[in-house]
């Protein structure tokens, strides 16, 4: 047999294996589990072994104190969370263009045609 051939036949997959297992034990502390069981069966199990890896540990729980760009619901307005370094900028129109202040009232420049009853206030 070929040396190339070996390589590809055999260093390959030892490989893909050697990583899985890699992830496994790099990332089972993450989530609660056993670092080495999991890297031995990803190892000796190939590829079963990783996805029964990924199926079975538990999802990270989401936890808001520890994102800094939830700061409490005072920092997110409408559904949007701006990023500190961007808090005093003026924001943006239609196509990128500077939005207006907000002080005219003038409905024949309303670009967007709102039916009556809806009021959207920018400054909210």
């Amino acid at each position: 047999m070929q040396p190339l051939v070996a390589v590809i036949l055999v260093g390959v997959p030892l490989s893909w294996l050697a990583g899985f297992a890699a992830y496994a034990y790099l990332d089972a502390p993450n989530h609660g589990m056993n670092r080495r069981k999991w890297a031995l069966i990803c190892f000796f199990v190939p590829l079963f072994g990783f996805f029964a890896y990924v199926f079975e540990r538990g999802e990270l729980d989401y936890n808001p104190s520890e994102d800094p760009y939830a700061q409490g619901s005072d920092a997110r307005t409408a559904g949007l969370a701006v990023h500190e370094r961007r808090r005093g900028e003026k924001g943006l129109g239609p196509a990128g263009t500077e939005a207006a202040d907000g002080d005219d009232d003038n409905d024949a420049t309303d670009e967007w045609n709102d039916p009556d009853g809806i009021d959207i206030d920018d400054d909210a």
